[in-house]
């Protein structure tokens, strides 16, 4: 026989599903790290409009971070400048980030010498960007205890880095460069390119003489004309293909 409902329990797991809910809403917006509340941190820099989510990943060598305008930087994000926390590493800034830049989830920026990261630049989730590698040089000594190789980082403005890409220290990444996910990148990339693979080789580019090549497969998409209401487009979306093409139709007549 089906058991009966305890409406009263059930009742109180709805009450306290709601009240968690809340309580994790109200922790992220509190916890959260911006130029107005920055709690314990004091970066060298934070621009207008930069929030770091909560919970935080690893930040550490704050003070050689500089965080431009308009950033948004995801939850369990690592930042770090330096081999290890409480180091003075000069005057200048180690880790450079422009304005607009969105860094997503569970990402890890590990500067220990300079990185750069241009003007919105998107990453997807989990991408891993270091200018550290461990070197393996003496075969009679444990990996990780031998001294790491270092070289600074770039990655120009414009960039999109996908899931779980990784960045490798001296990789010099150009504009509006599209990493695909999962890639791995070692020097030079030119500008305008497409890289994938693990290492990263570039397969499409675009030039101003030959435009993309290879051809790009599909049409690029058109952007919202301005002055389109929400409502305008959800009456959009209910049409037939039939229906929107003739409006399509209509449209290139006028």
């Amino acid at each position: 026989m089906p058991k009966s409902k305890n409406t009263f329990s059930s009742w109180r797991r709805r009450l306290a599903q709601r009240a968690v809910h809340a309580g994790w809403a109200w922790l992220q917006r509190t916890g959260s790290v911006t130029a107005e509340h920055p709690g314990r941190f004091r970066f060298g820099a934070m621009g207008t409009g930069t929030r770091l989510a909560f919970p935080l990943g690893t930040v550490f060598g704050e003070p050689w971070i500089h965080l431009g305008a308009h950033c948004i930087v995801g939850e369990q994000v690592t930042l770090t400048a330096g081999l290890m926390p409480d180091l003075d590493l000069g005057p200048e800034p180690i880790l450079r980030v422009g304005d607009g830049v969105v860094l997503g989830r569970g990402s890890h920026v590990i500067a220990d010498t300079t990185v750069t990261i241009g003007s919105d630049c998107y990453f997807g989730p989990y991408v891993y960007v270091t200018s550290t590698n461990h070197s393996y040089d003496d075969p009679h000594q444990p990996i990780g205890k031998q001294w790491p190789r270092m070289e600074p980082v770039e990655i120009g403005p414009g960039c999109w880095i996908g899931t779980g890409a990784v960045i490798l220290p001296g990789a010099r990444i150009g504009r509006n460069v599209v990493v695909a996910a999962g890639a791995v990148v070692r020097g030079v990339v030119p500008d305008h390119a497409v890289v994938a693979g693990a290492p990263a080789r570039i397969v499409r580019r675009w030039t101003p003489s030959d435009g993309w090549q290879p051809p790009l497969r599909t049409p690029a998409p058109v952007p919202i004309p301005d002055g389109v209401t929400s409502d305008q487009l959800l009456a959009l979306a209910g049409l037939d293909e039939e229906t929107a093409a003739k409006l399509a139709e209509l449209d290139l007549e006028s």
